[in-house]
């Protein structure tokens, strides 16, 4: 039998319940539930806050965070963040999957190799969830699995348009097929 951190992936189903077991531990230990982007949130206020002192006067975030009682903070959330990062790294390593290509093969066929273009069309995706994940106040962790979980209709809402949304891209980009328009 092949050890489950040597695998490349896992079932759904076993995933899905070890994520759930861990939204269960957020919740009674932390009486919070898991998220990643507020981490963001809360550093880009700091950074603002250490280059511009007394931006706390002027900014509405600031009075509206101070009112709700959850200034921003270096918090927990950044320890799922790391966590994250370096679970990534150790399954990759485990699964023998780090060798994965910078251009993937789809990508290839459809943009062309350049791992520049690649790069740039990654990192400009990831801010454009970043913000779509503020504007939504929450992401796919926040919302997905806490909310979901919490029976949140906004939550609910929010997967469903994410859902559709990616597989309207999916298609548009490489096809019904999955393969490649060229």
């Amino acid at each position: 039998m092949t050890h489950p951190f040597s695998m490349k992936s896992w079932s759904p189903y076993i995933a899905g319940a070890g994520i759930g077991l861990l939204s269960w531990f957020a919740f009674a230990t932390a009486d919070h539930p898991l998220g990643i982007t507020t981490a963001f949130e809360h550093s880009a206020a700091l950074a603002e806050q250490a280059v511009v002192p007394q931006v706390e006067q002027t900014n509405d975030y600031f009075a509206t965070k101070e009112a709700e009682g959850k200034p921003p903070k270096i918090g927990w959330e950044w320890m799922l963040v790391v966590g994250v990062f370096i679970g990534a790294i150790i399954s990759s390593t485990l699964s023998g999957d780090r060798g994965a290509p910078v251009v993937p093969p789809m990508w290839q066929a459809r943009f062309g190799d350049s791992v520049v273009v690649r790069l740039v069309f990654a990192f400009a995706a990831g801010a454009l969830m970043m913000f779509g994940a503020r504007v939504a106040q929450g992401c796919t962790s926040g919302h997905g699995i806490s909310g979901t979980l919490q029976l949140a209709v906004s939550s609910w809402v929010f997967i469903l348009v994410v859902f559709g949304i990616a597989t309207a891209t999916a298609w548009t980009m490489y096809g019904k097929e999955g393969a490649p328009h060229v």
